[in-house]
């Protein structure tokens, strides 16, 4: 090739090679300051769109597991107040006993004071066994159980009657029956919601890791790379200096 001060083809290849070298340090160093090999969709179009559709689905299985523990806690205050009902209906049962059995006017009376007292605790504990405006003993709620919206129904569709039909052993005997059975559904709701809520979390997990397995960088790699490319740039600036500057040892020949 002539030598000629109009075409320098060294410091064109010369130029080109630091100029790949500079691109390829501005990803490295990208994806150090990112933490992540894809950031967006120029890196890898087909990558940054599953990772985002699945970024996606893993905010919807956050809502999905608010939802659930919602769920959860109405269940909770529901079964904290069945709690209360049962302790109060086994001592109306003996207290309906000894109505039965007779006695003085004063202590039949005093009995069935004591009988209604602890039915005004029932109601009162059914009545404030509220959550967030929800109360199982009044009415159902249904809870997301998937991204998909399915719903979970709690509660019951018609709450047993925790009072009495009257002041005998037989009366309490069959409301406690029927209270219990109602309490052992929302037991068996309440290990449901949170048997579905251990699911989500994993679920939670599972993509969170997934997503970091397509996007995430290897630091320790980019941090090798980073090194060898930095030198390679500082190279390749020697290079480039020492081709622009061949052009002026023709001037050595016109002396």
């Amino acid at each position: 090739m002539a030598n000629s001060i109009n075409t320098n083809y060294g410091a064109n290849v010369a130029l080109q090679s630091l100029n790949a070298t500079s691109r390829a340090l501005a990803t490295t160093q990208n994806r150090v300051s990112t933490g992540q090999a894809v950031s967006s969709a120029k890196d890898n179009g087909a990558i940054f769109a599953i990772a985002t559709n699945q970024r996606a689905e893993l905010g919807s299985l956050t809502s999905v597991k608010q939802s659930l523990q919602r769920g959860q806690s109405i269940v909770d205050v529901a079964l904290a107040a069945g709690d209360t009902v049962i302790s109060a209906l086994t001592e109306m049962k003996s207290l309906a006993v000894a109505i039965e059995a007779g006695g003085s006017t004063a202590t039949t009376t005093a009995l069935q004071a004591d009988y209604d007292a602890l039915q005004t605790e029932i109601d009162n504990a059914l009545a404030g066994a509220n959550f967030d405006g929800e109360n199982l003993w009044t009415a159902s709620v249904d809870v997301i159980s998937d991204t998909s919206g399915t719903t979970y129904t709690v509660g019951m569709a018609a709450p047993a009657d925790a009072t009495p039909a009257g002041a005998t052993a037989a009366e309490v005997q069959t409301a406690i029956e029927a209270f219990t059975a109602d309490l052992a559904t929302l037991g068996t709701q309440s290990k449901s919601l949170e048997r579905q809520t251990t699911f989500t979390s994993k679920m939670e997990d599972a993509l969170e890791a997934g997503v970091g397995n397509l996007v995430d960088a290897d630091l320790a790699k980019e941090s090798a790379r980073l090194t060898a490319l930095q030198t390679k740039q500082q190279l390749g600036v020697q290079a480039l200096s020492i081709a622009n500057s061949s052009s002026s040892i023709l001037l050595g020949l016109f002396r």
